[in-house]
């Protein structure tokens, strides 16, 4: 069967399945679909031979076996997935972020931007529209307006044509559009500034909203909403840590608690809480910038007054640059609004992928559970094997890191999101974190933490039998693929001649999986100093902050209001 008509059969698989559980009234993505096509033929259970081609009865199979894991809405498996595919189709890196941002405002900009720098304005009452034009322009550019209110167009035409009045229209219709169009951003931050510098002086800023003190307000409120989820997260996987650790020494008990599933919503937890500590790095990210911002702004504007000051008139060259630095800040205050809000909505469209525990863990039942057992946090297991160290001198071939002898050693890039490999392979998948002060291997190129030294000499001894172990339990529960960044293990493809299973599935959702295939290796980061978690103590719950923040791109407000909406205004709608 030739590429190009596989990949058809796999849309029409995907199609399939996607309109067998509309049926049943559960609505699932492209992207969930497919990953779960994959995760049903990657799972040895099911008895798929990804070697050869797909005839009817595999096909059947395929659908009827993936439209019964997408309705199984109380395991925490497909929660977890779910999860997966919602934050890798709605989060992106800062720096990724903020690019497509100012490439959507420039898109949205670029009609107003064209009837600009392709007039042809010869008469006074087309100089005159075209002069209104360049106005709203800066506003919609500049965000700190509506063009439709007459008193911030009145200030903004004033700032205009303090330095480009309408008698330079003239010589302006004479540029390349390229010149045009580079003038039109420089008028722009010039006329921002303007009006910032008015703003602060008590003399104008009508329509602008105080970023620096929306922004003061709202990254605390993120920060400690985060925090506290975080908290309550870390408490849950602690307990079920402790359960299954008491299962891997009782046969028998893991025997009674199959129906729990337990490991299933221990990576359920797992999960989130990485998920959460990748925002909550933002976040903090967030607050550093624009503390630094807050200290440059409150600097140029200073400067500005020093150089104004009992002056009738200041060279340009002097107040330009001044005036653009402003702007500059002013277009980042926006940049960390928008960002901070999008971060807080991700957190919060998170926790409906939680569902599964209340229901399959009450208070109740996890107490029973627990019984006697101690429940230890993620420090309390690194800090009780931290004197216990790998001896170089027992290991001629292998190559181990320390702490004291390697720089950049919390930048090390680890295998499995640093959790220990040995533990998870012959522990039936416990997750435990590993202690890189014991040591950190090095094994073809990559590197691995444990969480006791005997792990780390049981791994060494031979690490591709555990290598290979974590991968076939990972073809079991396919979101270990994403929760322990074992990507690259599982995108082996063969040669473009044979059209077999392997080959359809991953080329024809390679565009729905794209985004579930970032080099996001864990780094090493010293543990929080808590103490033992006993058995009863549960986080508390704290109010949601809603911190989604409207008006921000020449909206029509002239306030700022907490509510959630799209917060890049459309320029055909103004």
């Amino acid at each position: 069967m030739p590429l190009t008509q596989a990949e058809s059969v796999i849309k029409n698989i995907i199609r399939e399945i996607g309109q067998e559980c509309a049926a049943h009234g559960e609505i699932v993505s492209e992207t969930l679909v497919a990953f779960m096509v994959k995760a049903v033929v990657l799972d040895p259970s099911n008895g798929f031979n990804i070697e050869r081609t797909l005839v009817k009865s595999d096909v059947q199979k395929l659908v009827k076996l993936c439209v019964t894991r997408l309705l199984d809405t109380k395991n925490p498996s497909l929660d977890t997935i779910k999860m997966q595919v919602y934050f890798d189709m709605n989060y992106t890196s800062r720096e990724d972020f903020l690019e497509e941002h100012h490439r959507v405002l420039e898109s949205r900009l670029s009609s107003v931007s064209r009837e600009i720098t392709d007039n042809r304005a010869s008469a006074r009452e087309e100089l005159e529209s075209l002069y209104r034009k360049i106005v709203s322009y800066v506003l919609l550019r500049s965000g700190l307006g509506s063009p439709t209110d007459i008193k911030i167009v009145r200030e903004a035409t004033a700032a205009l044509q303090s330095v480009f009045p309408q008698t330079e229209l003239a010589t302006f219709l004479t540029l390349t559009k390229k010149d045009k169009e580079r003038q039109l951003k420089e008028l722009t931050m010039i006329v921002t500034g303007i009006r910032l510098f008015n703003r602060d002086c008590g003399k104008g800023g009508e329509g602008i909203d105080d970023l620096p003190a929306i922004l003061h307000e709202a990254i605390p409120a993120t920060t400690q909403y985060i925090d506290a989820q975080l908290q309550n997260a870390q408490d849950q996987v602690y307990r079920y840590t402790a359960i299954l650790e008491k299962v891997t020494k009782n046969p028998l008990l893991g025997k009674e608690l199959e129906q729990y599933m337990l490991k299933e919503a221990l990576y359920n937890m797992r999960q989130y809480e990485i998920f959460l500590q990748i925002i909550l790095s933002d976040v903090i990210t967030c607050a550093q910038e624009v503390e630094m911002m807050m200290k440059q702004f409150a600097a140029q504007l200073e400067q500005l007054k020093m150089t104004v000051k009992s002056k009738t008139a200041v060279p340009t060259s002097q107040v330009f640059p001044i005036f653009m630095a402003l702007a500059n800040l002013w277009t980042s205050f926006q940049d960390e609004t928008v960002l901070i809000s999008i971060l807080s909505n991700l957190t919060t469209h998170l926790e409906p992928f939680l569902g599964a525990h209340e229901a399959l863990f009450p208070e109740k039942v996890m107490q029973g559970l627990l019984g006697d057992v101690t429940v230890k946090t993620d420090a309390n297991r690194i800090e009780e094997h931290m004197e216990y160290r790998v001896h170089l001198s027992d290991f001629k071939k292998l190559e181990w890191f320390f702490p004291e002898t390697t720089a950049n050693f919390d930048k090390l890039l680890i295998q499995y999101r640093g959790f220990c490999g040995y533990s998870f392979a012959t522990s039936d998948g416990l997750l435990l974190p590993g202690n890189p002060a014991i040591g950190i291997l090095k094994y073809k190129e990559k590197y691995y933490t444990f969480n006791t030294r005997d792990a780390a000499y049981s791994f060494a001894e031979n690490p591709e039998n555990y290598i290979d172990l974590i991968k076939e339990k990972a073809k079991k529960n396919a979101e270990l693929i994403q929760l322990l960044e074992l990507h690259q293990q599982f995108e082996t493809l063969i040669p473009y001649s044979q059209a077999n299973l392997r080959q359809k599935i991953t080329h024809s959702v390679q565009t729905d999986l794209s985004h579930m295939r970032r080099e996001n290796s864990s780094q090493v980061y010293p543990p929080k100093n808590t103490g033992t978690q006993s058995m009863t103590e549960d986080g508390s719950q704290v109010p949601r902050p809603q911190v989604y923040i409207s008006g921000l791109r020449g909206g029509r407000s002239k306030v700022t209001h907490g509510v959630k909406v799209n917060l890049t205004r459309a320029v055909e709608e103004t």
